[in-house]
């Protein structure tokens, strides 16, 4: 395993990732990008877009020159043709920010981009076709976890570290060197993406990061000795990410509500319903997902038996029941002025309130006596003055 050139990798996309990400900030806000007319500069429009680009140059400029130079070892045509397929879907991404696609396009490109990597690694028929959908599905699931200030950088770092171990486990430099330079490029975008961020990773951050994992694990388990318990080991490591799928789709398919629409149903919206701050909803994704990964990697590496891979799905399933208590949809204010249904009645008036005897004050539909205004020689509000 080429440690040094690994490392060298993995320290190039970091340092390569925080200065794109620091001058995009910049130069965006300086140039007013997204200023709308007497507000302050928007950083939801380019500044959102071009974040996610510091991610896939940096990560992606330091893998291919670590493989150019051997860091990758004998798995160097696998790694550019992962390297080939994440550029691939994070062009998508880039494109979807700028004007989205339907659905059925976007999944089309990511299976094709899944199957050239799966090609270029070497697979065989049955696993690549299973590695394929592993890999768009687990992209998917990633894309979706870009809803809260650093917790789609806090997860995937988190898992990157994961897969960076299990193949060290092996001595793999093939396997070893993407999720190296994603883990310390992930970091370095942290630096700008955490709470206030400054800076966000958009659709090609997050379908950069969940193919470039994806087809890392099947990579791995590809090269796995035959002793690995990696068909056990390796899903466990993208358990929050299919958790907060699962909890999505869930929700939704509760509500009648359309399953690829949008919505503030995801975990990160759940905890913050809760009280959650921002800062502690990132942490608490990462602590997910370290307990998760930190099982994987132990099972992978033969410490633990395969059986316990089963606890931390089992885990996000029980906290996924728990988290469909907490209300998602918010119902519209504007429900009460519906007009009924046909064939309903129509709601009852309010009883008036009766006549008030002779010398009786006059009354209010609550039953309080009303109070005349003072004398005051000008007439009430809302009252003309009889001016003959």
């Amino acid at each position: 395993m080429n440690v040094l050139g690994i490392i060298a990798s993995a320290v190039a996309a970091l340092f390569i990732t925080v200065v794109l990400a620091k001058g995009v900030r910049r130069t965006a806000l300086r140039s007013g990008i997204g200023r709308e007319p007497g507000a302050r500069p928007s950083r939801a429009g380019v500044v959102r877009r071009l974040g996610g680009a510091t991610v896939v140059i940096g990560v992606g400029t330091a893998a291919a020159a670590g493989s150019a130079l051997g860091a990758a070892g004998d798995g160097g045509r696998a790694v550019t043709g992962l390297l080939a397929g994440a550029g691939i879907v994070a062009a998508l991404g880039l494109v979807h920010e700028v004007r989205p696609l339907g659905a059925p396009l976007r999944m089309a490109v990511q299976t094709a981009a899944a199957t050239l990597s799966v090609c270029l690694a070497g697979l065989s028929p049955v696993a690549g076709v299973l590695a394929v959908i592993w890999i768009v599905l687990v992209t998917q699931a990633f894309a979706l976890l870009d809803t809260s200030d650093g917790a789609l950088a806090t997860v995937g770092a988190v898992t990157a570290a994961g897969l960076l171990a299990c193949a060290a486990v092996d001595g793999r430099s093939g396997a070893a060197l993407l999720p190296a330079a994603l883990l310390a490029g992930l970091i370095g975008f942290l630096l700008h993406n955490w709470h206030p961020a400054r800076i966000r990773p958009g659709a090609s951050a997050s379908l950069f990061t969940g193919f470039v994992l994806a087809s890392s694990g099947a990579l791995i388990h590809a090269a796995a000795p035959p002793e690995r318990a990696a068909w056990a080991a390796l899903p466990v490591l993208a358990t929050v990410a299919l958790a907060d799928t699962a909890l999505v789709l869930t929700s939704r398919r509760r509500a009648s509500r359309p399953l690829l629409q949008d919505g503030g149903d995801h975990i990160t919206h759940r905890l913050r319903r809760i009280r959650v701050t921002v800062p502690g909803t990132a942490v608490v994704l990462g602590l997910w997902a370290g307990v998760a990964v930190t099982t994987g990697t132990l099972v992978y590496a033969g410490v633990l038996h395969p059986a316990l891979a089963l606890v931390p799905p089992a885990g996000s399933a029980l906290a996924v029941l728990a988290l469909l208590r907490i209300p998602a949809y918010v119902a519209s204010p504007r429900t009460g002025s519906r007009r009924p249904a046909p064939g309903t009645p129509a709601p009852a008036a309010p009883p008036a309130p009766p006549a008030p005897a002779a010398g009786e004050p006059a009354r209010t539909p609550a039953g309080r006596p009303t109070v005349p205004p003072p004398p005051t020689g000008r007439p009430a509000v809302g009252v003309t003055a009889d001016r003959s």
